[in-house]
């Protein structure tokens, strides 16, 4: 049974420490054979004025976006075709690539690329993993594609997985992998 306690500045909001309990339970059951219910995470909160660092007293860092809410905003803008909220989420050094392709680093790079693939590709999501490796934020969008090629056929069910990558709350890369291809040649 773990117990984890943290020691925190007042300042983040409910949600905030909510996400943070709960990164706190899945860093635990990295390492430790625990189910949920049998892992507590305390945080204890302390007031500016009860914490100093060099002597000085501090205000609490702003807590980082939710990677997996900018990975979904990013997406539903991509449906959207809201091509300018999905190029404010992006990087100064985005890469994106998919299968067969050299990375692209602009939206209307994919968009020119898939004008003759098919009219029109959704997706529907069966979930979002996150996680971080060093300063990166990862996560992984997973499901299926549906759309319609070129000749106005439709399709559905093409899995697909999308790979993010997120640095100081911009979308850095996109690796895509799905079976499009394997689907179209049959």
């Amino acid at each position: 049974m773990p117990i984890v306690e943290a020691h925190i500045l007042e300042g983040y909001s409910p949600a905030e420490k909510s996400r943070l309990t709960s990164a706190l339970t899945d860093a635990i059951r990295f390492v430790v054979p625990a189910p949920d219910e049998a892992i507590t995470v305390m945080l204890h909160e302390y007031p500016s004025e009860a914490y100093a660092r060099g002597g000085q007293h501090r205000q609490p860092a702003p807590a980082l976006p939710d990677p997996t809410q900018i990975v979904r905003d990013y997406l539903a803008a991509m449906e959207a075709r809201d091509l300018d909220t999905a190029q404010a989420m992006l990087g100064d050094d985005f890469q994106m690539v998919f299968p067969a392709t050299q990375p692209m680093t602009q939206l209307s790079e994919l968009i020119e690329w898939s004008k003759g693939r098919y009219r029109f590709v959704k997706k529907t999501y069966d979930g979002f993993d996150a996680m971080h490796s060093g300063a990166v934020a990862v996560v992984y969008a997973r499901g299926a594609l549906y759309g319609e090629w070129m000749d106005g056929t439709s399709f559905d069910g093409i899995r697909f997985i999308d790979r993010f990558e997120i640095t100081g709350g911009k979308i850095v890369r996109q690796d895509v992998w799905n079976d499009m291809a394997e689907v179209r040649a049959q």
